[in-house]
C-alpha cells in the first residue's frame, strides 16, 4: 500500500502488524523494563523507603494522562503522537516542533538510560553477581554497542522489533515472577527485617515527608514512557480505535500491581541505603533473600533483557515520530524516508541512534554521578512536561470533531491531569538540578533545529503550506 508523498510521488505506508495481544506486550513491555529494574531503589532513596506509594500516585496521575490519550489516539489514529495534537490543537509550527523534540528526547533519554543499566547487568552477570566499578570503560563500550545492536533491530522492521519485543517482555515477566516469589517467601517466613521501612518516611537531608514523595513521584514517571511508545505504533496497528482504550488501561493496570509488588518486597528485604545505591536492586533482593536459590545468578541476565526492551521499544518511538512529523510536513521530508524493501524509517533511525549516543558520551563524562538516576529524571520530567500539554490539547480539540466515532475523556479528568502532570514538572519537587540542565539543553537544541527546518520549509515549500500544516 502506498500514499502519495508532497512531492506527487508515491511512497510506501507502514505495515500494520500490532493487533491487540501484541499491543498489549508492547505496553506491559514498555513499562516493566528500566523503571523498575533499574530505578526502583533510587525512588525508595528519594521517598525514605515507602517506595510503592510514589510508584501508585505516579500510576493514578498517569491514568489521567491516558483517558486523555485515549481520546486523541482513536480520534486521530496516526503516528506522531503528542506532536500531532499539540499541531492540529494550536497550529503553531514552533510549538509543535518543541513538543516534537521534547517527546523524541524522552525516548531517547530513556533508551540511553536502559544502555546504561544493560551495561551494569552485563558485567554483573559476568562477574559472576558483582557489581562493575562506576569508572570501569568496559560500561560505555558495552552500552554504545548495545544501542548499535538496537538500531539494527529496528531497521529491520516493527514485526521483528515487536517479535524481539515479546521475546523481552516474557523473559522480564519471569524474572520478576521469581523477584516476587523469593521476596515474599522471605518475607512469609519472618526474616525481612526492614519490613518497618515500608511505611516509613525517613527523608533524606531536609526534605519533608510531601517534597520527598512527590520528589520520588517525579521519578518514578520514567516507569510511563509507555503512553507515547504506543500512540506512536497507531499507523502500524490492525484497528487502533477499537484496541486502544482495553489495551492501554489493562497494561496499566497489570503493571501498577507488579511495581508495587515488587517495591514493597525490596524495601522489606533490603536497606534502603543500599537500595538507593545500587544500579542492580532487584539482583540485590534475590541475592540477599535466596542467595542460595540454583537461579538467582540468571536475574542480571534477565535484567539485562529487561532494559534492552526498553531501549528497543523507545527506539522504536523516537524513530516513528520522526517519521511521522515529516510526513506531516513539520520536519524535512528525508526523514520520511522508508526503505522500499524493509518498510522502516531508515533516516530517522540512523538519527535518533546518533543523538542516543552523543549523549551517552557526554553523561558518561562524571561516572561519579548517578547516570541511571539523572537520565532517568530528565525522562521523566520530558515526560510529564508533554503530559501536561497533551491534557490541554485535548481540551482545544473538542471544538474540532471527526467523522468517526472516538473515545471521549471527561472535562475534570483533563484538567486534573493537566494540573497534576504540571506541578510534577515544578522545581518544588526536589528535582535534582542537573535534570533540568539536560532537558534545558536538549530543548535548546530543538530550537536550533526548528529554526533550520522552518527556514527549510520556507525556502523549498512555501510560506503557505506552513500555514497549512495539520
Amino acid at each position: 500500500m502506498t500514499v502519495e508523498a508532497d512531492n506527487g510521488a508515491r511512497e510506501p505506508e507502514l505495515k500494520r502488524v500490532l493487533g491487540p495481544k501484541l499491543l498489549l506486550l508492547f505496553v506491559v513491555g514498555d513499562i516493566l523494563g528500566t523503571g523498575i529494574y533499574a530505578l526502583t531503589g533510587q525512588v525508595a532513596g528519594e521517598s525514605g523507603g515507602a517506595a510503592w506509594l510514589p510508584f501508585l500516585i505516579a500510576f493514578a496521575v498517569a491514568t489521567l494522562t491516558a483517558f486523555s490519550y485515549l481520546e486523541l489516539v482513536t480520534k486521530y489514529p496516526q503516528a506522531a503522537g503528542a506532536a500531532l495534537y499539540v499541531h492540529k490543537a494550536f497550529g503553531m509550527h514552533f510549538v509543535t516542533f518543541i513538543v516534537l523534540f521534547a517527546v523524541m528526547s524522552s525516548g531517547i533519554t530513556s533508551a540511553t538510560t536502559a544502555s546504561r543499566a544493560f551495561a551494569v547487568n552485563m558485567l554483573t552477570a559476568f562477574g559472576g553477581g558483582e557489581s562493575p566499578d562506576a569508572t570501569d570503560p568496559a560500561l560505555l563500550l558495552g552500552a554504545v554497542a548495545f544501542l548499535l545492536v538496537v538500531m539494527a533491530i529496528n531497521f529491520r522492521g516493527v514485526a521483528e522489533g515487536v517479535g524481539t519485543n515479546v521475546v523481552l517482555t516474557l523473559v522480564e515477566l519471569s524474572g520478576l515472577l521469581m523477584v516476587i516469589f523469593i521476596g515474599y517467601w522471605f518475607i512469609a517466613g519472618g526474616n525481612a527485617t526492614h519490613w518497618d521501612a515500608v511505611i516509613a518516611f525517613e527523608t533524606p537531608g531536609e526534605k519533608n515527608a510531601f517534597v520527598a514523595v512527590t520528589a520520588a513521584t517525579a521519578l518514578a514517571f520514567f516507569a510511563l514512557v509507555g503512553f507515547e511508545d504506543s500512540v506512536n505504533m497507531a499507523e502500524e496497528c490492525k484497528d487502533p480505535v477499537r484496541i486502544f482504550p482495553r489495551v492501554m488501561l489493562g497494561g496499566l493496570g497489570i503493571t501498577a500491581v507488579i511495581y508495587v509488588l515488587i517495591s514493597i518486597a525490596a524495601v522489606a528485604i533490603v536497606p534502603v541505603g543500599v537500595l538507593a545505591e545500587s544500579e542492580t536492586p532487584l539482583v540485590d533482593v534475590v541475592q540477599t533473600a535466596a542467595p542460595d536459590f540454583p537461579m538467582a545468578d540468571l536475574l542480571p541476565w534477565i535484567s539485562m533483557f529487561a532494559v534492552a526492551n526498553t531501549a528497543l521499544i523507545n527506539m522504536m518511538m523516537a524513530s516513528r515520530l520522526l517519521y511521522g512529523m515529516a510526513k506531516q510536513g513539520v520536519l524535512p521530508p528525508f526523514l520520511a524516508y522508508v526503505h522500499p524493501d524493509r518498510r522502516t524509517p531508515v533516516v530517522a533511525i540512523g538519527v535518533t541512534t546518533a543523538i542516543a549516543l552523543g549523549l551517552l558520551v557526554y553523561v558518561s563524562e562524571d561516572p561519579e554521578s548517578s547516570i541511571v538516576g539523572l537520565l532517568g529524571g530528565t525522562t521523566a520530567l520530558l515526560l510529564v512536561a508533554v503530559f501536561t500539554v497533551v491534557n490541554i490539547s485535548v481540551l482545544v480539540l473538542r471544538r474540532k470533531p471527526v467523522e468517526h466515532n472516538h473515545f471521549r475523556t471527561s472535562i475534570p479528568v483533563a484538567l486534573l491531569g493537566a494540573v497534576t502532570c504540571g506541578y510534577l514538572t515544578l522545581p518544588v519537587t526536589g528535582r535534582d538540578a542537573e535534570q533540568y540542565v539536560i532537558a534545558g539543553g536538549l530543548l535548546v537544541l530543538g530550537v536550533v533545529l526548528w529554526a533550520v527546518t522552518y527556514w527549510y520549509r520556507r525556502r523549498h515549500v512555501g510560506e503557505s503550506h506552513l500555514e497549512d500544516l495539520g
